[in-house]
């Protein structure tokens, strides 16, 4: 679905391209939010029409961008996404209705914290059975290492679909671009698309080891004194956007590109 109603000044309804619509930087946010919903799908990182991506636009308001409910991931397009309001009222109406759940999650995020232009969550295998694990995420690889001190926790309250729970939730996230939200998923947030989808691709990579390593052998190599601490500083350091804007992002919308590039319409 390319197409939206709009109203005109004289009250007619009529049908216009979303494009058509939004300002090119909302545009340019909408592409890469659908590419980030098709590039979950190819990681198999999804679960059906569920979890859910947003994307804030530019702007006071904090209008942001989510998934239409009811669509699967690969379907997701640059003009199928929904734009909402803080309060859930949509703005931008592309058909679809919005994930309640998702709407809990990512609407208390967004307006509590002015760096998450982008917020993903997901529920994969890997995410959730280490969000099982009574530790949590392990230093028990580079990649866990690297994220580790960058992470959260929320604890469990059911599926997330009462308001109430948003303080509690941003209470626990604090200054952290990243969340495990126990017996659930992860969470990850960047100051853009690209640097979302990078810290996600790091916890989701670091919670798989986990996941192979405790079940392949039960006598464990830590990491010399002091090692996890020195990764723990080099992956906050400053290169995150250098990597994930410039190098990580264009490589990963190049093979979207080459699969299908259907996700920019």
């Amino acid at each position: 679905m390319n197409q939206s109603v709009a109203i005109s000044a004289e009250g007619e309804q009529k049908t216009v391209p979303v494009r058509d619509q939004v300002t090119p930087d909302e545009w340019q946010i909408r592409v890469d939010l659908a590419a980030a919903y098709r590039a979950v799908a190819m990681f198999g990182w999804d679960d059906l029409i569920f979890t859910h991506l947003s994307a804030r636009i530019p702007g006071p308001d904090h209008h942001f961008l989510i998934n239409p409910y009811g669509m699967l991931f690969e379907e997701v397009t640059a003009s199928s996404l929904v734009k909402i309001d803080l309060n859930g009222k949509i703005i931008l109406n592309t058909g679809f209705p919005v994930n309640a759940a998702g709407f809990t999650i990512h609407s208390a995020v967004h307006e509590a914290r002015e760096d998450a232009l982008c917020v993903m969550h997901v529920h994969t295998i890997a995410g959730t059975a280490v969000s099982a694990q009574e530790h949590g995420l392990l230093p028990l690889n580079q990649t866990a290492m690297l994220v580790r001190d960058q992470l959260a926790y929320h604890e469990y309250e059911g599926v997330a679909l009462d308001v109430d729970e948003r303080p509690r939730l941003v209470a626990d996230l604090g200054d952290k671009p990243l969340m495990m939200l126990w017996n659930h998923g992860t969470l990850a947030l960047g100051g853009s698309v690209a640097q979302a989808f990078t810290r996600l691709y790091y916890l989701e990579r670091a919670c798989a080891m986990q996941v192979a390593t405790l079940a392949g052998n039960p006598a464990l190599h830590s990491a010399p004194p002091g090692i996890e601490q020195k990764t723990a500083q080099q992956g906050a350091g400053p290169g995150l956007s250098m990597l994930a804007d410039h190098l990580l992002w264009p490589a990963i919308m190049r093979k979207l590109d080459r699969l299908d590039p259907s996700f920019r319409d």
